[in-house]
């Protein structure tokens, strides 16, 4: 059973309804479930989120909203820097619709929402003044925290997207603009030379930028998005060894093989046999590591 984390932990009072837990780094975390509700906003760094048992790379302009009963850890961090917003819904007093604010519960891709820019300075602002006053038990600092958090959610619904390319974003936002065109490649090799040419961007500028925000190369992050789809599909699907690299990038099973086991240390047949032991040997590819 995974650890829960309670209310009386997180907030100062019966009355508050959010609180705001800083974590400048976010340390590896084992699996946990809150009797809260919760947004994440990435600030810095990178690491894995391991979402109701699917893993999802994450780095700055990440955003991704936990329910109560969700269960999630954190693995692999790197410099990861977040702002944890917990929240408790049964609380507000303000009467507002939250679902015209919040994802649906059944969205597939909760964890895959991103911040533009602009909006993580907005966000930023806010935060700042929501963990001052979620911290304190009088009425008016509960009254405050609730406004203060509606505001915060309209920021979020306003700046939010989905980096799959289908929503444009603001002229300028260029770290915005690169993962939005990465994740819309899906297994498609990207280039990103032409992708430069056709934004009139600097190559070695946005390099420096992604590794400066990230904390990890283009190239790295491009194959932890393709390693975590594979995880998915390993554990998920009853695809062959072979089809599951077509479907995450790689043109050589064998070479998927490698980097595969380089990064977790496991084969793929054996990262499947973990979830799927009877089935393993069954649905993985003949002479496929």
């Amino acid at each position: 059973m995974p650890l829960i984390l309670s209310r009386d932990d997180y907030f100062p009072s019966p009355a508050m309804p959010v609180a705001v837990a800083e974590r400048m780094p976010q340390p590896s975390f084992p699996p946990h479930q809150h009797a809260f509700e919760e947004i994440v906003i990435v600030w810095r760094g990178n690491g894995l989120h391991v979402l109701n048992d699917r893993p999802w790379l994450i780095t700055c302009g990440d955003i991704f909203y936990l329910r109560e009963g969700d269960c999630h850890s954190y693995d692999s961090v790197n410099d990861l820097v977040l702002d944890n917003i917990l929240f408790c819904p049964d609380r507000f007093t303000l009467g507002f619709d939250w679902n015209e604010l919040l994802p649906p519960r059944d969205l597939d891709q909760s964890a895959s929402w991103r911040l533009t820019t602009r909006g993580m300075a907005l966000a930023r602002g806010v935060l700042v003044q929501l963990e001052r006053e979620s911290r304190k038990t009088d009425r008016l600092s509960v009254q405050l925290a609730e406004a203060l958090f509606l505001q915060l959610a309209l920021i979020l619904r306003r700046h939010r997207y989905v980096a799959d390319g289908s929503r444009a974003l603001p002229e300028g936002e260029q770290l915005d603009l690169l993962v939005a065109a990465i994740q819309g490649h899906g297994s498609r090799p990207f280039d990103l030379t032409l992708f430069c040419q056709q934004n009139r961007l600097s190559e070695r500028g946005l390099k420096q930028l992604f590794r400066q925000q990230t904390g990890m190369s283009i190239g790295h992050y491009i194959r932890q998005l393709q390693l975590c789809q594979a995880k998915y599909l390993l554990r998920t699907s009853s695809c062959l060894i072979g089809e599951v690299a077509a479907r995450c990038g790689f043109d050589d099973s064998n070479y998927f093989s490698v980097v595969f086991t380089r990064e977790t240390g496991l084969t793929p047949s054996a990262w499947r046999q973990r979830f799927h032991p009877a089935s393993s040997a069954i649905i993985s590819e003949a002479g496929a590591p």
